[in-house]
């Protein structure tokens, strides 16, 4: 007695198609020895994220690091009482950075995943479309692109209290030009394909070609620069905490950097310096390795021409 497969769903076929691209583009972590690394840094940078506040041994901003006899310690190097040494203000500089590492992995992935997001919705509906749509869109990315993000942001910023989510909202919503341009340039060659056009002749509505048979073809683009969001995200995000724009209630790597200047100890006080610069530089560059590598997967082109 035989049985009958039933068939899946176009849904569920989809959702199959898309684990299959981001299985296959993926291998390069195989291969690619400086990826690796960065996925390591990517994955320490994370735990520290979700975990670095509880880690911390002193509150970061109420804690002051007492000697024996109950003095403060100030500008002290790293010794028994405090691992990575304090501030001027006596803090506990391991504290700062564990609990810095949170506000700086928020921005950094939800201002990465919005900027990876918006950027290719934008190029999707744009190049699929064209026409006035196209138009428009691209009108939009260009005023973006005529806007310099650091002036934009800190006029923002000066009329409102900064928060992350706030500062989050406003690195996406600048950031998101790029990708947008180069996600619209490859949906213009993806929907002149045999496949595409001949969904549109079986009936598809526009709305379910975009969505079912552009989209996926575009989707590792769209995977690439949500990474490269990610690390300009971090980098913006550490800029305008250096520059006193960061959220006031919290503890970033950024604001660290900002407190040793404003000190006038950023030539004297390596051990304050150091972690914060260290662990932005770090996770920035691990990122755009993962990138650069993920991006030799999907433009084979690179590779030959190196």
């Amino acid at each position: 007695m035989s049985t009958e497969t039933k068939p899946k769903g176009q849904l569920y076929k989809q959702f199959d198609r898309v684990r299959g691209i981001i299985r296959d583009q993926f291998e390069f972590l195989r291969q690619d020895r400086l990826a690796t690394i960065g996925i390591i840094v990517v994955a320490v940078f994370v735990f520290l994220g979700l975990f670095g506040p509880a880690l911390a041994p002193h509150d970061p901003i109420e804690h002051d690091v007492r000697n024996d006899d109950g003095q403060i310690l100030r500008l002290a190097e790293p010794s028994g009482e405090a691992v990575m040494g304090t501030t001027a203000f006596g803090k506990d500089v391991l504290s700062q950075f564990l609990a810095g590492a949170q506000p700086t992995f928020i921005v950094g992935l939800f201002g990465g995943i919005g900027t990876g997001a918006i950027g290719f919705l934008i190029g999707l509906v744009s190049g699929y479309y064209g026409g006035w749509v196209d138009e428009l869109l691209m009108r939009l990315t260009d005023l973006t692109f005529s806007l310099p993000f650091m002036p934009m942001a800190l006029l923002l910023l000066t009329f409102v209290t900064p928060n992350i989510w706030l500062m989050t909202a406003i690195i996406a919503g600048f950031l998101w030009k790029m990708p947008a341009r180069v996600v619209r340039s490859e949906v213009l060659s993806v929907r002149e394909r045999t496949f595409v056009k001949s969904a549109r002749a079986s009936g598809a509505s526009d709305l379910r070609t975009m969505l079912y048979h552009v989209a996926p073809n575009v989707l590792p683009i769209g995977f690439l620069y949500t990474a490269y969001g990610v690390a300009w995200a971090i980098a913006a995000q550490a800029s305008l905490a250096f520059l006193g724009f960061g959220d006031p209630t919290m503890t970033s790597w950024g604001r660290m950097l900002r407190q040793v200047f404003e000190s006038g100890n950023m030539r004297v006080a390596w051990w304050w310096v150091a972690p914060p610069a260290i662990g932005i530089a770090a996770i920035t560059t691990s990122v755009f390795l993962i990138g650069r590598a993920y991006e030799e997967v999907i433009n084979p082109e690179i590779q030959t021409e190196q």
